[in-house]
């Protein structure tokens, strides 16, 4: 039986729902080989989640999932195998996004409240042991109170860009978090692309990524039908990225997404951990 991995998923340090600890148990009996826990632009979780992977046979991978912007379009950027000494250096280095973060988050509930949706910062922090919380805290508490009938109605409806309520905070350049988890000694993923670019834009934005130091794309993602899965396996292979992949896993935030399989038609080699750890200095 061919050993299965997931390289991207999310805790209660971001906008997930189970701890990293639950995280590891779960991937056990999913029968993972690897595991790597990337949260939303923090190490918090990174600790618990390495020390519950001690007496695992699951291997637990420290990551993060970084969101930057280029041409104004959001890109996310994972870093796999951060080794400990640098955690404090992740947290440095998004520091000032969070701040911009935090004053996006009081703008959009403000904007929320004057429309008579009834909610506090402290209600949406509370779903969190991150240090900040982001749109899907706010619409889990829209749901709670019974304004929305789901997360993702919340988003349609209310927190989307270009709805009047949601302003999106300054993020890092892509390249810029590319370089950074390069320095580091780390390996740097363009995570769900197809998603976020369309094909012409990705020839454009392959090419630089690649000279700030870009390793990898996510070839095997949860959301890829067919032709997104041979599309991005196209790009890897035409310009000599390794390929990773991941359930994006959230707990209940993302009903329907399992850890390893995610809607059941996703599978990720182990070969594609060792490929990704060849990038890093993580042993070294």
């Amino acid at each position: 039986m061919k050993k299965r991995v997931d390289l991207h998923c999310h805790s209660n340090f971001s906008d997930g729902t189970l701890t990293p600890a639950q995280l590891v148990r779960l991937g056990e009996r999913q029968g993972l080989s690897a595991l790597a826990l990337t949260d939303h632009n923090t190490s918090d979780g990174l600790r618990e989640f390495m020390e519950a992977g001690k007496n695992s046979d699951l291997i637990t991978i420290p990551g993060c999932e970084f969101s930057t912007e280029w041409k104004g379009k959001e890109i996310h950027i994972v870093g796999l195998f951060f080794h400990e000494k640098y955690w404090n250096e992740i947290d440095d280095f998004v520091e000032l996004m969070h701040i911009a973060k935090r004053n996006s988050n009081i703008i959009l509930i403000d904007n929320l409240n004057k429309a008579g949706y009834h909610l506090t910062f402290e209600e949406a922090a509370a779903l969190t042991d991150g240090e900040d919380f982001n749109r899907t805290h706010i619409a889990r508490v829209l749901l709670q109170k019974g304004y929305v009938s789901s997360v993702a109605q919340a988003f349609d409806d209310l927190l989307k860009e270009g709805k009047g309520f949601y302003f999106p905070a300054k993020k890092i350049t892509s390249m810029a978090a590319i370089r950074f988890i390069k320095v580091y000694g780390a390996t740097a993923i363009m995570a769900h692309p197809l998603l976020n670019l369309t094909y012409k834009e990705m020839l454009e934005f392959l090419p630089q990524a690649k000279e700030a130091g870009l390793d990898a794309i996510e070839t095997q993602y949860t959301e890829f039908n067919e032709e997104m899965r041979q599309t991005a396996v196209s790009l890897a292979q035409s310009f000599g990225l390794k390929q990773s992949g991941g359930s994006d896993f959230h707990g209940t935030t993302k009903p329907g997404i399992q850890l390893g399989t995610g809607r059941g038609n996703l599978f990720v080699p182990y070969e594609f951990y060792e490929d990704l750890l060849a990038c890093s200095n993580f042993y070294k």
